[in-house]
Formats: C-alpha cells, structure tokens, sequence
C-alpha cells in the first residue's frame, strides 16, 4: 500500500545530506540508483530548480539538520520532488501551503497543478486558496462530510463552505 502513496507533511522532514540526496529519497532505499537528470527534472516540476541553483553548491548543497537552511516553502518544494520521484499514483499533502506567503503558495500551487495531471492527488488544507480548483471539495466538521462540491457549487450553497470562504477572504458569501 505504501508503494502506491507518495506523501508531502505539513513539516516536511529533510536530512543533513546534500539536496540531491534528500530528493532521491523519494525513491527510497534505491538512491544510489537516481540518476541527477532524473533530479533536476523533478526539481523543476516542484518548481525547485531555480532557487536550488541559486545556492552555493546547487543540488550538492548540504542542507543544516531538518532543512533549516532552507524557507519553509523551500523544504515544501524539495519534499514536492522527492513525493513527484517516487511516482505513486496517490499523492497526499498535508497542509502544503499552511506556513508560507502567498507568493511561495502560487509556486507551490502550480508545481502541485502539474503533479496533479497523471495522479490522484488527495490536499488537506484550511487555506481554501489550496483547494479551490479541486474536482471535488469536503467540508469536514465534528469529523463527518458535511457538503462536498467543487469551488463554485459550494459558494452557490451558501454553507459551511461559503461562510469559511468569506471568512478568508474578507467577504461574506453568504
């Protein structure tokens, strides 16, 4: 089941190890086995590329304990190309723009639009800005579906969804 799941946390987890390496964890034990172009390739779809080649040492760059060298939409888009690697048909993020300005969330979304082409790509966010062009929203409350929709269809509603939205972005929908 884990082979078919490729997860992105809230607080991606990165290793004291060069950026190349962190990436190719994505393919797990085989890293020996990555070749860079297959790196570099990913990094781009994260919309990693170009700050990576921006640091000293690019991809051979040693990242300090957990990334914090790294901004935090920085260690997202490196754990996006590690997930985007592995190539599983299920991608699941977690919070993937909770912790980031909304310039590096327009980065994250359009890497997050490209991985979403071939797969199934699962998003738990309470920034409604994530989710707004899934094909299909859940509103969860006290831990049951209580509206399901895309974007438009919930604001039509005027539920649960619309009121969280307004709330968002400063109007009311309802």
């Amino acid at each position: 089941m884990r082979d078919l799941i490729a997860y992105v946390p809230q607080e991606p987890y990165l290793y004291e190890v060069s950026i190349a390496e962190n990436i190719a964890y994505g393919r797990g034990k085989k890293t020996q086995k990555v070749a860079r172009e297959d790196i570099v390739n990913v990094a781009k779809i994260a919309n990693a590329h170009e700050f990576i080649m921006r640091l000293p040492k690019g991809y051979d760059t040693i990242l300090g304990e957990r990334g914090n060298t790294l901004s935090g939409g920085e260690r997202q888009r490196i754990a996006i190309a590690r997930a985007v690697l592995k190539n599983a048909p299920i991608l699941l993020l977690d919070e993937p723009t909770s912790a980031i300005d909304t310039e590096t969330e327009a980065e994250i979304q359009k890497a997050i639009t490209r991985v979403a082409r071939d797969k199934t790509v699962i998003v738990i966010a309470h920034r409604l800005s994530t989710i707004q062009n899934a094909d299909c929203i859940y509103v969860v409350e006290n831990g049951a579906i209580a509206e399901s929709g895309t974007h438009r269809e919930l604001l039509a509603r005027n539920g649960i969804y619309a009121g969280l939205y307004g709330k968002e972005v400063g109007v009311d929908e309802r």
